[in-house]
Order: structure tokens, then sequence, then C-alpha cells
């Protein structure tokens, strides 16, 4: 059943995490995603459009579709999301009843490390990733507060997810794994993510979240919990210091907390979101 008449389009909907969230919505909005495959295997669905980040204008798709609601899961070429970022934005403040949703990251934080951190912290990144998502964010910081949400979210695992399949894969052939003994983060799943935003716009939400595990942990301990919890074998670890102390790259809500059943701590994460 519908919530409601919103048109949502999601950017990259063949992604793992875009096409979590088209299944998740598709049921309750109008929803539409974007793909750019070789496989055409969207090509019978007039749900899904082909968007091409690298040469097609997304502006065509914005004024033939006119959604209401954009979820941004793009990935490709930093040049080409940010002009393509650029021209989302401007589309916005010219239609001012539509709201994006950029789904940011974690390492929008990277350069701090003694601390986790919070929606209101000043972003500050040392990696390249870090500083792109910034620059988006930016973007949309200009724009009205109700018309933008920022979702930064940590590492993401769960059924499905890349990580996981590399560690799977991993513990099946009998190679490293490679974890992070100091560094101290939280988790999330593409279920929560799917969850969290649903509830987001079904409330009509707006601002900056923290979309993660409301609890922390050592990356080494979380990977060693997971090879466990997968499988008998001994997991063949490759520690990586970056550092010789602890250091934090996690982001916890403290100003756009969600209700608590849309909360979870890290060892759900493992019990209920990845199969044995």
């Amino acid at each position: 059943m519908r919530e409601s008449g919103k048109r949502i389009l999601i950017l990259g909907g063949s992604g793992f995490l875009g096409q979590e969230i088209y299944k998740e919505l598709c049921n309750y909005f109008d929803t539409y995603a974007t793909y750019c495959s070789s496989r055409h295997r969207y090509d019978q669905n007039a749900k899904f459009l082909r968007y091409d980040l690298i040469t097609d204008d997304i502006l065509e798709i914005l004024v033939k579709l006119k959604p209401d609601i954009i979820i941004s899961a793009l990935r490709g070429p930093f040049d080409a999301q940010l002009k393509a970022h650029t021209a989302i934005a401007q589309y916005a403040r010219d239609t001012t009843a539509l709201q994006l949703i950029f789904l940011s990251s974690a390492n929008v934080f990277d350069a701090y490390s003694k601390f986790p951190s919070y929606e209101l912290d000043k972003t500050l990144s040392e990696s390249i990733y870090g500083r792109f998502k910034i620059h988006i964010e930016n973007m949309l910081l200009r724009l009205p507060m109700e018309q933008m949400i920022i979702a930064r979210l940590p590492m993401v695992f769960g059924n499905g997810s890349p990580r996981i399949r590399e560690i799977r894969q991993a513990l099946e052939q009998e190679e490293a794994i490679e974890v992070f003994p100091n560094l101290i983060l939280n988790v999330t799943t593409a279920d929560k993510i799917c969850q969290q935003l649903h509830y987001i716009i079904n409330r009509n939400r707006f601002g900056i979240f923290h979309m993660g595990s409301t609890d922390l942990i050592h990356h080494e301990d979380f990977i060693k919990e997971i090879c466990t919890h997968l499988s008998d074998r001994k997991p063949l670890l490759k520690r990586v210091y970056t550092t010789n102390e602890d250091r934090y790259l996690a982001v916890l809500p403290k100003h756009n907390n969600l209700p608590e059943n849309f909360r979870f701590k890290y060892q759900n994460v493992i019990d209920h979101h990845i199969p044995k």
C-alpha cells in the first residue's frame, strides 16, 4: 500500500545499496532508479532509467521525471559525480519542493582520530574520498535546511554486502583478511540503512543523520567475531598499523536521534544480518 504520493528517484539504483533502497521503498512510494550496466536486466523495467554518469546529463531525467525526493547512491569518477551533484543542487534550488538525500561517509571526519564524531562537528578529511564527500555535503548545506538530508554512514556489512562477500571468500580460500587493530568504529547494514531512510522520508525529517550502531568496537575484534560467525576455520589476519595509538572513525548520533526501534548495536549486525 502506498504511504504517500511522493515520487522518489534513486541515483545509482543498480549498486549494492541502491538496489536495497529501491526494494525497501518501491511498494510504498512511486519509486524510480537509475542504472548503468552492460547487463540489460533493467531494460524491461519501466521504473529503471539508464543513466551514464560520465556521458549523460542528469537534468534530462530530472525534468522528465520531476521527482519529489532524490536519493544519491551514485558511484563513479569523482569529477563526474561532482558535476552531476552540482546540477542536482541547482535543480533543487529552482524546484523548492524537491528534497535531496545524500549518502555520505564517516570519512568526512577521517582527519580527527581522538574521538567519535557527531552530526554538528566540523568535517575535516585527509583522504581524497573524504574530501570529495565533504565537497558534496557543502553543496547541500547551502540549500534550505528542509530540502536536504545528509546520511553519514560508517562501514557497511550485512547480508550480500561486498565486505562480507570478501571475508567469506577469504575464509574459504584461506587467504589473509586485512584488519586495522587500532581502529575504533561503528558499523551498519543495508537493511538498517533502508529502514532508517524509510522512516526519515515517511516522517518528513531533514538535516544531518549519523546512521550507525550506537556502540563502538575495534575493527580487528569485529572482523574476528564475523569470522567466528561465518566459519569454524581460523582466519588468517593481516594486521595493518596506521598509528601506534587508537584512532576513531565512528559517526554517532546526538542531535538528530531516530526512535529507539531504529537504533541498534554492532552485535545485532552480526547476529541478525550476516547469514552463516
